[in-house]
């Protein structure tokens, strides 16, 4: 299979390279992390021949005899090698038994420089916050960007690039396969072997099927807002039997497993947030074309869906702001910077542009206000709001 370099999350290695924290690469299953951390020892080899790297892939068999943390921990001192610096890589660390005790040890004598990655159902935020306090920095990896996507095919044409990207997503494992239907084949079976049966393990869970009705229903309801009172009653008129409570952990651990990002209401003019509803945008819009089809195909919702992501990517906070019962799609927020977005497929009708702007058009602040469509134009304003085509947003820097 083609690869390529990932700069944006290689960069984000290397700037961090030396430092005392153990460095942490989550995502959602199958997001490129293994590659990720191959592409950084290329180029520790390559910059710093003199570094030691100690690698173990429990993905390999060779590492069998590692599976438990005394003889993970023994392992790596065994490879120290004084007066130089010390590399640790582990990937799929999780299938160490005890793989944190080894890992506060070693970080603890103070001559590593350690890197691991996991599955994200066994290895969560939430997790490594508890056992690991105070000593990890986090990477966040997703699927495929446009501009990776772009970069994969070598498209000329962002266009031509952008139509075929709202159908396949980023997950890059499925770009092997020719026909469309073995592509949605390896993206179903992704989600459903990988990230619902990595949850469905790792929390003991009895109803798999309340779970995979909840996350059809969060993948068909991508963009709009919801309640788990109003996604309990949904699925209870199918005669699923579930309740508020047990659909609020479902969604957390959906969350946890990166499948889904939840993304809070803020009331623009009283600068609060609000409670109750919230929205969730798939971590790549392609599970919901494999799971669901493409027959009741929206890409209004595909678009807002990428534009969600590719804005966490970029580091940003994302709320759906609200405005005199008038929803803007999002308040995105970087340190000093803030800024509002309405994404629409198509605003060349005069209604749909209408429509759009006049959210913005009522913010009385002073912080920019854009529109993301596919105008396949150069950017415009109109009336202090910029007006933006989606491709070219997507790649831009």
């Amino acid at each position: 299979m083609k690869l390529i370099t990932r700069e944006y999350y290689l960069n984000k290695l290397i700037n961090v390279k030396g430092t005392p924290d153990i460095k942490v690469i989550t995502g959602i299953r199958r997001s490129g992390k293994s590659k990720l951390l191959e592409s950084y020892i290329d180029y520790i080899k390559r910059d710093f021949p003199d570094n030691n790297i100690i690698h173990i892939n429990y993905n390999l068999a060779r590492y069998e005899a590692l599976k438990e943390y005394h003889e993970l921990h023994d392992y790596v001192e065994l490879h120290y090698i004084p007066g130089i610096d010390n590399i640790v890589l582990i990937d799929e660390v999780q299938m160490c038994t005890g793989f944190e005790k080894a890992l506060i040890g070693l970080h603890t004598l103070e001559k590593y420089d350690i890197y691991i990655t996991g599955s994200n159902a066994f290895l969560l935020n939430s997790d490594l916050a508890t056992l690991l306090t105070g000593r990890t920095f986090k990477i966040e990896v997703y699927p495929f960007s446009f501009d990776e996507f772009i970069q994969y095919y070598e498209c000329s044409d962002i266009h031509a690039g952008l139509d075929r990207y709202l159908l396949e997503g980023g997950m890059s494992g499925s770009y092997a396969y020719g026909e469309t239907m073995q592509k949605e084949a390896y993206i179903n079976d992704v989600f459903n072997t990988l990230v619902i049966r990595d949850i469905v393990t790792k929390y003991k869970i009895r109803r798999r099927d309340i779970l995979e009705e909840l996350s059809d229903y969060l993948m068909d309801n991508i963009s709009n807002g919801t309640s788990a009172r109003k996604i309990a009653e949904t699925l209870n008129s199918n005669k699923a039997e579930t309740n508020n409570r047990t659909i609020t952990t479902y969604i957390n651990y959906l969350c946890n497993a990166f499948a889904f990002y939840r993304i809070r209401r803020y009331d623009i003019s009283g600068k609060r947030y609000l409670a109750s509803i919230d929205k969730y945008y798939l971590c790549d819009h392609s599970f919901r074309y494999a799971k669901l089809g493409t027959k009741n195909m929206n890409y209004g919702r595909t678009l807002e869906n990428i534009v969600a992501i590719e804005l966490l990517r970029r580091g940003y906070e994302i709320y759906t702001g609200v405005l005199y019962k008038k929803e803007i799609d999002f308040v995105a927020i970087k340190r000093n910077e803030k800024f509002y977005i309405q994404v629409c497929d198509n605003i060349s009708d005069e209604k749909t542009f209408k429509r759009e702007v006049t959210p913005l058009l009522k913010i009385k602040d002073a912080y920019p206000r854009m529109v993301i469509a596919r105008t396949r134009h150069d950017d415009y304003q109109y009336e202090g709001i910029r007006i933006v085509d989606a491709a070219s947003w997507l790649l831009s820097k």
